[in-house]
């Protein structure tokens, strides 16, 4: 039914306003009596088989929802009703931003990727808890952070620190957001020297809580053998709990999409099918070169129950979808989950 009916309707629309939508509807039809047990009923696979034990965290199943899509934390106790292990609200910033300007989200149909340049927009640390404080407790939710727009470079640890310390009570893991190519100073973020004083300044504060969260690094797929082998050593020196691979990426190369279409969108972070093996290569990487040393959370062109099995093939523990979720629907987690028990 989605990819006959409801996918056709809303990619008549403009991607930004159809998501508000979308947001609006599920919202809706989740108050109205036995829907919830109707969605559930539909998507969620209930099976001892699926739990991952990672981090110390126990998660259902490993499939779950990459940041981005709740941005604001106001959909994920509707969004667990689709079956997901685990979801990821943020990118959040300690003060709400409106982003970049519009139009800034482009569907690239045939190549089934999405272009976006959204500039971290979100309503800020503050909104982002009063939601986290209706959490139903259904499912592992982390927190993805990031600095704001307009903060000064000696000040990036800063805002990092202030919502990781907010955040800490309300969220059972951490991400740190350092390689989003929609945001300003990006090279600083990927500088190894500073993202050992980000880590550690964070773990520091990581420690004052009687009970630690677990931090995760999130990177991007764009990155050479010898930039991976700093990873992996990064890891290692800062005692992160594991890696998130990948973000979207900037390169534009075997697109069916044309390129005065590509240049009328502009720049901006590429996602879906057109990073699917960019994203494995470097999961594999990771894996194999580090003798699987970290847990990796693998995301990036996961479409379909073979996209996801190769991911885990490649050495991912856990992965998410984004991209795949609005090309192809709620059933992709619940396909995604049945393989993995017929695997």
């Amino acid at each position: 039914m989605y990819k006959s009916l409801l996918r056709p309707l809303f990619f008549s629309f403009d991607p930004e306003k159809i998501h508000h939508f979308t947001f609006s509807l599920i919202k809706f039809t989740s108050k109205i009596p036995g829907f919830k047990s109707l969605f559930r009923s539909l998507y969620v696979i209930e099976d001892e088989r699926l739990e991952r034990n990672l981090f110390g965290l126990t998660f259902k199943n490993p499939v779950g929802l990459a940041a981005g899509f709740d941005k604001n934390a106001v959909l994920y106790n509707e969004l667990a009703n689709f079956g997901f292990g685990f979801i990821e609200i943020g990118t959040v910033t300690p003060k709400g931003q409106v982003g970049n300007p519009k139009k800034r989200l482009f569907r690239l149909k045939d190549d089934q990727g999405i272009i976006n340049r959204m500039g971290f927009n979100n309503e800020g640390l503050n909104a982002a808890i009063e939601q986290l404080k209706k959490n139903q407790g259904k499912l592992i939710i982390g927190g993805n952070i990031g600095k704001n727009t307009d903060t000064k470079p000696k000040d990036y640890t800063s805002d990092y620190l202030e919502c990781f310390n907010a955040l800490h009570p309300y969220v059972d893991y951490f991400v740190l957001n350092v390689s989003c190519p929609n945001v300003g100073s990006h090279a600083k973020l990927n500088d190894k020297d500073y993202l050992e004083e980000l880590i550690g300044a964070v773990q520091k504060a990581n420690k004052s809580f009687k009970k630690q969260r677990p931090i995760l690094l999130k990177i991007a797929p764009d990155l050479n053998n010898n930039q991976l082998d700093e990873i992996i050593e990064l890891v290692k020196d800062t005692n992160l709990d594991g890696v998130i691979a990948s973000n979207t990426t900037t390169a534009r190369t075997g697109l069916k999409a044309s390129k005065e279409r590509l240049e009328d969108i502009g720049n901006g972070g590429l996602s879906g099918k057109p990073v699917k093996e960019k994203s494995t290569q470097v999961i594999k990487y990771l894996s194999d070169t580090s003798n699987k040393a970290f847990p990796i959370i693998g995301v990036g062109g996961i479409h379909s129950a073979k996209d996801a099995l190769e991911k885990l093939d490649a050495g991912a523990d856990l992965i998410q979808i984004y991209t795949g979720f609005i090309y192809e629907g709620p059933s992709l987690i619940k396909s995604i989950n049945k393989a993995i028990l017929n695997k």
